[in-house]
C-alpha cells in the first residue's frame, strides 16, 4: 500500500522529469532553427497570412527576380513564391474564383492538371440552375502548391485570387512538448496503479489516468491536425458560369432655349431660370456593360415626357448601342415652376448573334434639378387672362364636386316633389266640396230680427 505521503514525495520528480524534456524539446527547436538562415529569416521576417490581390496589368514579382507569368484573362498576378524547405512547419492555404463557358468541363480539366501536380480533390459542392458553380477542394504537396495554383489559373478568367501561409511551427513545438509531458504523467500513474492495493487509491487514481488519457489524446488528435495540413497545402477552387453583365449610364444636363434642337448638348448640371421660359433637355446614354443593348426606351413621370417626345442629337437609336458607345438627345421644356426630373432609360442586353439574353436587363434612373424663379412685378394681361381661367377651372370642378356629392340624396328630392303634389291636389280638393255646398238658413227672431250666431274661427287651411 502507498499512502498519499509517499505519492507526495513522488510528485517532484515527475514535475523535474517534464521540465527537462519540454526544455530539450525547445533546445532542439531553436538549434534547428540556427542551423538554416533561410528559416530564421521566414521565422523573423515572413508575415503570418499573405494575401494576393489582383493587378491590373496581371504580373507579379517574386524575391526580387523576374517571375513573371500570365495566369488566364483575369489579369491575376501570380502569388509571391515562399521557400518551401525553410525547416519552418507552414500550412499553405489559397481560394481562386474563375467564370468560364462551361462549369462541368473546367470542373474535370481542374482535376486533371491537379492530378500532374500529385494531387487530388478532397471536396465538392456543385449547383445547376441558370447560374452554374461548382466549388471544389484540392490537396497538394507543399512544394507543387505554386506550380499547381499557377496551372489552375489558365482554365478561366480568374474573379478573385487569395493566398495564405500560416506559420504553426511555435504551435506544433508547444503540442510536442505538451505531449511528452502528458505521456510521462500518465505512465506515472500506471505505476502507481499497479502497485496501489488499496480501492480507494485505486478509484482516485483511476479516475486521474482517464482524464490525464483524454487530455492526451486531444493533444495528439491536434497535433495530428497540424501536422496534416503542413503535409498537404489546400486550394479551394469556386469555378462560375461566365454570364453577361448589362450595364447603362445616364447623364441629364439642361441649357436655356431650344434654337439650336439640342446641338449644345450637353449642358450644366442643373439649371435656374424665368418661370415660363423654355430650356433644351439634354441626356446622355452610355453603355456601361460588356453586352450590346437594343430597344432603348426612356421615360420621366415628373416632367411628363417619352422617347417619342426627344430628338437623336448623335448616336442612332435604331442600331445596337455597343459597350463604350453613347447617345445624346434632347427635348425642350418650359418650366412653370421647380421641378427635379426622375429620368428612367432601359434597354434590352443581346448575344452576339443578336439574341435578346433571358432574364438580363439594363436600368438606371437620373435626376437633375430644373429651377424656375418667379420674375415678380404686376402681372400683364396674358397671366391675368390665364389666371382668371384657372379660376373658372376650379369654380367648374367644384360645381362638379358639389353636383356627385349630392348625386346619392336625388331620391329624397324627388319624394319631396311627389309630396308636395299630392298636398296640392288633397287642398282643391276640400276648396271645391265646400263650394258645392248649400248657403246655411238664417234664423228669425218673432220680432222679425236676424239672429246672429257666434263667428267660427273654422279656417279651411286648419283643416288642410
Amino acid at each position: 500500500m502507498i499512502d498519499s505521503k509517499q505519492i507526495t514525495r513522488k510528485r517532484p520528480i515527475t514535475i523535474r522529469i517534464g521540465a527537462a524534456v519540454a526544455a530539450l524539446a525547445f533546445v532542439a527547436a531553436a538549434c534547428g532553427g540556427d542551423s538554416d538562415d533561410a528559416a530564421t529569416a521566414v521565422g523573423a521576417e515572413a508575415p503570418a497570412a499573405t494575401t494576393v490581390a489582383p493587378t491590373q496589368g496581371g504580373q507579379g514579382a517574386a524575391g526580387g527576380e523576374e517571375a513573371r507569368q500570365d495566369l488566364g484573362s483575369g489579369g491575376i498576378a501570380e502569388p509571391v513564391r515562399a521557400p518551401i524547405t525553410t525547416g519552418r512547419d507552414i500550412i499553405f492555404t489559397a481560394t481562386v474564383t474563375v467564370e468560364v463557358d462551361d462549369v462541368g468541363s473546367a470542373g474535370a480539366e481542374a482535376s486533371r492538371i491537379m492530378e500532374t501536380f500529385d494531387g487530388f480533390l478532397f471536396g465538392q459542392q456543385s449547383a445547376g440552375g441558370n447560374e452554374p458553380t461548382s466549388v471544389l477542394v484540392f490537396k497538394v504537396p507543399p512544394e507543387r502548391f505554386q506550380d499547381a495554383l499557377a496551372a489552375l489559373g489558365g482554365i478561366g478568367e480568374i474573379r478573385t485570387q487569395t493566398v495564405t501561409a500560416d506559420d504553426v511551427t511555435d504551435r506544433i513545438v508547444d503540442l510536442e512538448s505538451r505531449i511528452a509531458t502528458s505521456v510521462t504523467s500518465v505512465e506515472r500513474l500506471r505505476t502507481l496503479l499497479e502497485e496501489a492495493d488499496a480501492i480507494k487509491t485505486i478509484t482516485e487514481l483511476e479516475n486521474q489516468l482517464l482524464a490525464r488519457e483524454t487530455a492526451l489524446e486531444q493533444l495528439r488528435g491536434s497535433l495530428r491536425t497540424l501536422q496534416n495540413q503542413v503535409g498537404l497545402a489546400t486550394i479551394t477552387l469556386t469555378i462560375t458560369q461566365s454570364a453577361a453583365r448589362p450595364g447603362i449610364d445616364v447623364q441629364p444636363t439642361a441649357y436655356v432655349g431650344f434654337e439650336d434642337s439640342g446641338a449644345s448638348c450637353p449642358g450644366d448640371a442643373g439649371i435656374d431660370v424665368i418661370e415660363g421660359e423654355t430650356v433644351t433637355y439634354c441626356i446622355e446614354i452610355t453603355n456601361v456593360g460588356d453586352t450590346a443593348l437594343v430597344d432603348i426606351d426612356v421615360r420621366d413621370v415628373v416632367l411628363g415626357i417619352e422617347l417619342t417626345d426627344f430628338t437623336v442629337v448623335f448616336g442612332d437609336l435604331n442600331a445596337q448601342l455597343e459597350p463604350g458607345q453613347s447617345i445624346v438627345m434632347a427635348t425642350p421644356l418650359t418650366l412653370e415652376r421647380t421641378l427635379r426630373s426622375q429620368t428612367r432609360v432601359t434597354a434590352t442586353p443581346i448575344t452576339a448573334d443578336g439574341t435578346p439574353i433571358e432574364g438580363r436587363s439594363a436600368s438606371n434612373v437620373s435626376t437633375l434639378a430644373l429651377v424656375a424663379s418667379d420674375p415678380g412685378g404686376i402681372p400683364g394681361f396674358t397671366e391675368g387672362l390665364e389666371r382668371s381661367w384657372e379660376v373658372l377651372i376650379n369654380f367648374v370642378k367644384v360645381l362638379i364636386l358639389l353636383a356627385g356629392l349630392a348625386l346619392p340624396f336625388v331620391w329624397v328630392l324627388v319624394l319631396g316633389w311627389f309630396y308636395m303634389r299630392w298636398r296640392r291636389q288633397r287642398l282643391a280638393k276640400k276648396q271645391e266640396a265646400l263650394k258645392a255646398m248649400p248657403a246655411p238658413r238664417v234664423p228669425v227672431a218673432p220680432g222679425g230680427e236676424e239672429i246672429t250666431e257666434p263667428e267660427d274661427d273654422w279656417d279651411l287651411e286648419d283643416d288642410v
